[in-house]
């Protein structure tokens, strides 16, 4: 129960993920409350010293079961007593949201167990009630200036939820599992949906670096989003992207050998072992756990190493999981078959090699397990951390243990220490036990420093406040980016100073601002809907309104030659005023066409799906349609070539959005911009552009101009705006003025 003194105002952190920290128990006619003692939980408690807490989940018990009177009671006390909120969960819920979609198509999606994923539309739906009903629970509780921090795949759409009601609020998550690479994810046929859920967040961690960048590489390959350093704009907004590998209660582990109840387990275990080295295995049951494959190592190594029969014990202890699941059934059945096999084969009838245990331990007997065995056999097909390596290596104070780990495992990235198995490699499995088995006390206490250190210095406390520290500082990078985006109030303030100004000036760029971005720049047409708007605009007196852009001029006038428009083309090269002809506004030196054509189309046949567009000024390398990865390493290759080749010339290399754009240096928007307004004075000038060539125009425009970048990305600019539908309803609230 919580112990802290409320009345001093802090920061509140409001904590949301599946289960409570608190579960609810009825017992007859009574309600039992029961604190959980997992580690998330006592990490999460840390941060009551500089936060307020607020924890909202489930608290483990139907709804249909619960009167309305014991539900009232039982939100009356959690709350009072455990700053905690529940979810009411119906049995339908539960079925379909959490045995259904989290664990039958998230778990062994994400596991890397493709073949047990079940795609279910149904559960999918329920998977989406059960986040907006933990939405709905949560909203009336939350306030503008909380820490939201959303735990685990089960939530996965709960950020984006929250966002958008709370759009300033402060939103972390973190996946406890680990994130599959592209190849598994893009199976999932709701990917968009929980990637768009995700990045709801200012921040989302992860264990492991390998989980971090197989998200960005989703991100990056579904979504068509780059990342700068881990940092994401979406939706005019920065998300960054953070690996935190969650750490253990290192003390409760490291002093509980001092307990006396745990003292008395060590006897016993001491008492039962005869003298035989101990290896211990200590899991839930799950396929993605790896058991049959530890009792084939052990095998091995008995078949390898005959010498060590009847001087080794494997204590196997599982924890019953999901027994009513026909996969799990039937993994309980040839778990118990395989140690059945190797008792029957290796044992003698004083000697049992395996010894079995289908049940949960609670903590001071495992506690006890820790401190005497001499091996821990961690072999996870896929595991997103693993903490029982960390908890063991924790309560082997005297430094004489030695861990198995599977490679697989999320601690395998932060704990180099340990042997290090391919947990489907049985053969080696089973020469790792000999090696710890036969490893020198040296090198035990080597190895040992080094990972007690490491687990001392970074445990679970210092995992969950360096996650919100975190957090906070991504926000605050997030708000100040260069512009703010452009919401209510600053809408108001751009339509009263068009509505005042009696000459108004419109700069807008036209591809990824007014029309988004295809495969191909030749599809990119502006639609009839677009085309009217902009009609209506430049109908209003005193509008002049300009489609700016590294088009072409033939592109441009095809698109927009019969509005009354003006048009500034090829980045400013051509020009056209209302009702005017096409002019050059320079005379420009293009031999150098010559030189970087050539070297642009060897990088298109490398690069399948690349392309050149040809311009009357500059040369433009497209690789929009391309394979990510590939493009990327294209990319760099082919600019440092560009750079290397036009070092001596008046030649400029251009990053764009998919594109790299060669063009005389001497050519930008923003030369081009203040050409067309020489002489002329526009009480109200407004710009939109979504990439760097558009950084020059808003540069080159007086302070007084209304500059607004589409995409949260560093920018001179004083607004900026999400995408081309944002900057479509900006333009239709002025033509709307009268």
């Amino acid at each position: 129960m919580k112990t802290v003194d409320r009345s001093i105002p802090r920061e509140r952190v409001v904590v949301v993920s599946n289960r409570l920290a608190v579960s609810v128990h009825l017992i007859g006619d009574s309600i039992e409350y029961r604190q959980s003692m997992g580690g998330l939980a006592t990490g999460l408690s840390s941060l009551r010293g500089d936060y307020r807490m607020l924890w909202v989940g489930w608290p483990g018990l139907p709804s249909e079961g619960l009167s309305d009177t014991q539900r009232r009671e039982i939100d009356a006390r959690l709350i009072a007593d455990y700053d905690s909120v529940p979810v009411d969960l119906s049995e339908q819920d539960i079925q379909e949201f959490y045995l259904g979609f989290c664990n039958n198509t998230v778990w062994p999606l994400f596991h890397y167990f493709p073949s047990f994923v079940e795609y279910d539309h149904h559960t999918w739906e329920a998977y989406q009630r059960v986040n907006r009903l933990y939405f709905e629970r949560l909203k009336p509780q939350l306030s503008p200036d909380d820490i939201v921090w959303v735990h685990d795949y089960q939530l996965m759409l709960l950020p984006q939820l929250i966002r958008e009601v709370f759009p300033e609020i402060r939103i972390g998550y973190f996946l406890h599992i680990p994130f599959p690479s592209y190849e598994l994810f893009r199976q999932l046929p709701w990917r968009r949906e929980i990637l768009e859920g995700l990045m709801g967040a200012d921040l989302i961690g992860f264990h492991t670096y390998d989980y971090a960048r197989h998200f960005l590489s989703a991100v990056r390959r579904i979504e068509g989003m780059d990342h700068q350093l881990g940092r994401l704009y979406h939706d005019g907004r920065q998300v960054g992207v953070e690996v935190f590998p969650m750490g253990i209660d290192y003390a409760k582990f490291a002093e509980s050998s001092q307990q006396p109840v745990v003292q008395q387990h060590i006897e016993a275990i001491k008492a039962s072992r005869n003298g035989r080295r101990m290896i211990l295995s200590v899991d839930r049951l799950d396929y993605s756990k790896g058991i049959p494959n530890r009792l084939w190592g052990f095998r091995h190594f008995l078949d390898a190493y005959p010498d060590w029969h009847g001087k080794v014990t494997l204590t196997m202890i599982v924890a019953p999981s999901r027994e009513g699941v026909p996969q799990y059934q039937e993994l309980k059945r040839s778990v118990e078959e395989l140690v059945s096999d190797i008792n029957g084969v290796y044992g003698t009838i004083d000697w049992v090699p395996v010894q079995y245990f289908y049940r949960a331990f609670p903590f001071l007997e495992l506690a006890g397990m820790y401190n005497q065995a001499d091996v821990l056999l961690v072999t996870p097909i896929r595991d997103g951390m693993n903490l029982i390596a960390k908890e063991y290596i924790a309560a082997k104070t005297d430094g004489n243990g030695v861990v198995i780990l599977s490679e697989t495992a999320g601690a395998a990235r932060e704990l180099g220490e340990p042997i290090l198995i391919n947990p489907t490699n049985l053969p080696e499995i089973g020469e790792a036990i000999h090696r710890a088995l036969t490893m020198t006390d040296q090198d035990k206490a080597r190895r040992n420093s080094v990972m007690h250190e490491r687990l001392r210095r970074y445990d679970i406390q210092m995992w969950s406040h360096e996650f919100i520290s975190k957090l906070k500082q991504v926000s605050e990078d997030g708000e100040k980016p260069g512009a703010r985006p452009l919401q209510d109030a600053g809408m108001r303030t751009v339509r009263d100073r068009y509505r005042d100004a009696a000459h108004r000036l419109l700069l807008l760029d036209y591809d990824g601002t007014l029309v988004g971005f295809q495969n191909t720049p030749e599809d990119a047409v502006a639609d009839d809907e677009l085309k009217s708007l902009i009609r209506r605009l430049a109908d209003v007196s005193g509008n002049e309104v300009v489609i700016i852009s590294g088009r072409d001029k033939d592109f441009l006038e095809s698109q927009w030659g019969e509005l009354p428009v003006g048009l500034i083309a090829g980045h400013g090269v051509w020009q056209r005023r209302i009702g005017g002809q096409w002019q050059v506004a320079e005379t420009l030196d293009i031999k150098w066409k010559n030189a970087v054509r050539p070297v642009l189309r060897r990088y298109c046949d490398r690069t399948p799906g690349s392309s050149v567009e040809e311009k009357a000024f500059s040369l433009a390398w497209h690789y929009r349609r391309c394979e990510p990865e590939l493009a990327a390493v294209r990319l760099g290759e082919l600019r440092d070539a560009l750079l290397s080749l036009t070092s001596n010339l008046n030649v400029s290399v251009l990053d764009g959005n998919k594109v790299l754009e060669i063009k005389n240096s001497s050519v930008n928007k923003g030369r081009g911009a203040a050409r067309y307004m020489q002489d002329r004075d526009f009480p109200f000038v407004l710009a939109i552009g979504d990439d760097h060539t558009d950084e020059d125009m808003f540069a080159a425009l007086p302070d007084q101009a209304v500059t607004i970048k589409v995409g949260a990305q560093q920018t001179v600019a004083d607004w900026f705006l999400p995408g081309p539908k944002a900057v479509r309803r900006l333009l239709q609230g002025l033509a709307e003025i009268e």
